[in-house]
């Protein structure tokens, strides 16, 4: 995790209001992207029935992301989610390891990063209960057990997006103020380090299973 605090912001006027842009977390997410590109066209440039390396990991990630979605929907939604739910842990990983590659940062560590993913998830989870169910079951299941309950069903459904988008937002954010703070009382020295391939290893890595997992049970919640 790079240094905290050094954000580059754009402002552009827009009618009348000025339009934020944090362009370091814009970079940085093109930048994760790239390395995706340039991974998965490496992985599947060669397959054969004896695979390389990169083809071993590329299977791997897919193979056991699949099962997971299989597990939590089922085996033919897992045909039509499954590719979602790889592209989001792939690109969650590649966000929050981004911060071990010194004078590079986490995007997830802008709360509109983690918020936009999350309303993503949150679109489609809701687009596709109404495909499965039909409108009218799909409105009904707010009125559920009574109809007073509609408007704190409304605001669970939000909830989810607050809860999921801030819990990524508050780890990422959180590992970067420990190791700022260590780094000033070790000078530096020995123990960032290992803070730094800690928090971006092993917690980016779970912070991104865990917000992939629970998308797929919003969806799944939706679509069954």
């Amino acid at each position: 995790m790079g240094e905290l605090g050094r954000i580059h912001q754009l402002i552009v006027p827009f009618f009348g209001y000025d339009l934020t842009f944090n362009v370091e977390a814009i970079v940085m997410t093109w930048i994760a992207i790239i390395f995706l590109l340039i991974f998965g066209m490496l992985a599947a440039r060669k397959k054969s029935v004896i695979p390389g390396p990169l083809q071993v990991v590329g299977e791997l990630i897919v193979g056991n992301l699949f099962q997971l979605t299989e597990d939590t929907l089922d085996k033919e939604l897992a045909k039509k989610y499954g590719p979602l739910i790889c592209a989001l842990f792939l690109f969650l990983v590649a966000c929050n390891w981004l911060g071990i590659i010194p004078f590079l940062e986490e995007p997830t560590k802008d709360i509109n990063t983690p918020l936009a993913l999350g309303l993503l998830g949150f679109f489609i989870a809701h687009y596709s209960g109404i495909r499965t169910k039909g409108l009218k079951t799909y409105l009904k299941h707010y009125l559920e057990p009574f109809f007073i309950m509609l408007p704190l069903n409304i605001v669970s459904e939000l909830a989810n997006v607050v809860s999921i988008s801030f819990r990524l937002f508050g780890n990422i954010m959180g590992g970067a103020i420990i190791i700022l703070v260590v780094s000033y009382l070790s000078y530096s020295l020995v123990l960032p380090p290992f803070l730094n391939a800690f928090f971006g290893l092993f917690v980016g890595t779970i912070q991104a299973f865990v917000f992939t997992m629970l998308t797929t049970v919003y969806i799944s919640l939706q679509v069954k």
